[in-house]
């Protein structure tokens, strides 16, 4: 049986080559702690929870869901995004509900890529930014992703060759897996690029909220330190923007998340989710709207309880002799490998997991630029991290 050519460049996957080893740990009897899935394990609010129960007992919520079913909520996201970071959204031409972020991803190369052109994605980044391209048979530009650069993209360092041909940029900050953040000069600077270059501009968006000011602050706005895409293109001439309440809302289950933008790039996103799905079933709608115009102590909350976690894990491994800085936001730690190591992340975790049970993603799993370091997910509570660390500083004396 022969099958697309599409799928060889899917063949080597890093994390599920660690699912592999994670299984053989659990079977020789090691105690698993997970921290290589980014899978938050905090609980979804009540109210959210109480809505989407009310939701199950209608029976006007049991059927497809088509766009204009889906008005109410692409309301509530619109006037969340506005209230948020100041941009005036249309919900009826520049909204559209996704089965989360990674949904539009990994569509939207379908409707802006023909055969052969470029898009150009960061290195280390999320994977499904890579698999959208090969869906649409694109090619990859992989943009260095460097300490030295605070790990922001160097747009002059990409050949004319490949920007003749190239017609989308994906960006994501607060950034998976580097935690790192991009200022709104940056911003306006990859806006202008796009311009130039004639570029739609995707910004991958799910950890909007997930930022630690240096200084815990009252009424700290996460806009000031992770701005939107769209504070630096508010006309939305190039950029769209892709927003999960995965993260944020703990709903990473229930795969609800929006894109907000340029409204003809949203009506071509429309088209190729049309012909591959309908939308999620009504009452996890109702359940997110619920999220977005309730109270948002659970937000806090969440941002809170990784805050903890960060300063607890981080502490810990610079107490063992591994020298990492605290990531200013997500719900990660992205480590950079001791020297016996820098070269062989993915033998690194393989072998942690095998003689500890400590899972972590290898770094390579990312990207190229992500050799030499691994991802940390704070997906545990403070005394189970303890433990982690414990064990790593067992494995790391061995």
């Amino acid at each position: 049986m022969e099958f697309a050519q599409r799928l060889q460049a899917m063949q080597a996957n890093v994390f599920a080559d660690m699912d592999q080893a994670k299984a053989k740990a659990r079977a020789s009897g090691k105690e698993i702690i997970d921290l290589s899935l980014g899978s938050s394990d905090l609980p979804v609010s009540k109210h959210v929870i109480a809505t989407i129960e009310a939701s199950l007992h209608d029976k006007s919520t049991h059927g497809y869901l088509l766009f204009h079913g889906t008005q109410a909520f692409r309301q509530a996201a619109a006037t969340w995004y506005t209230k948020k970071y100041g941009i005036p959204v249309d919900p009826e031409t520049e909204v559209l509900p996704l089965i989360g972020s990674q949904e539009g991803t990994a569509h939207l190369p379908l409707a802006i890529l023909n055969p052969g052109d470029f898009a150009l994605l960061q290195d280390p980044g999320y994977p499904s930014h890579a698999g959208g391209v090969y869906f649409a048979n694109g090619q990859i530009y992989r943009m260095p992703l460097l300490a030295e650069n605070h790990f922001l993209p160097v747009f002059e360092d990409i050949p004319t060759p490949v920007l003749t041909q190239a017609r989308m940029m994906v960006l994501s900050y607060p950034h998976n897996p580097t935690s790192a953040l991009a200022p709104l000069s940056f911003f306006e600077e990859a806006v202008a690029f796009c311009r130039q270059h004639d570029l739609v501009l995707v910004h991958d968006f799910p950890y909007a909220d997930l930022v630690f000011p240096e200084q815990k602050e009252k009424n700290f706005n996460p806009s000031s330190l992770a701005p939107s895409i769209l504070q630096a293109d508010p006309d939305k001439e190039v950029s769209i923007e892709l927003f999960s309440l995965s993260k944020s809302y703990n709903m990473g289950g229930f795969r609800i998340g929006y894109a907000v933008g340029n409204s003809q790039l949203i009506a071509a996103l429309r088209q190729v989710k049309a012909m591959i799905d309908f939308n999620q079933y009504r009452g996890i709608l109702n359940g997110a709207i619920a999220a977005l115009q309730g109270s948002q102590d659970i937000v806090e909350s969440t941002v809170a309880t990784f805050r903890k976690r960060r300063d607890v894990f981080v502490q810990a491994l610079n107490r063992i002799g591994w020298k990492v800085s605290m990531p200013p936001a997500t719900m990660y730690v992205w480590a950079k490998l001791p020297e016996t190591w820098e070269h062989n992340c993915v033998e690194f975790c393989s072998q942690l997991v095998a003689q500890t049970g400590v899972a972590a993603s290898p770094g390579a799993g990312f990207g190229k630029a992500g050799e030499g370091y691994v991802r940390f997910a704070l997906v545990w509570e403070p005394e189970i991290l303890e433990t982690a660390v414990e064990r790593i500083a067992w494995f790391l004396r061995c």
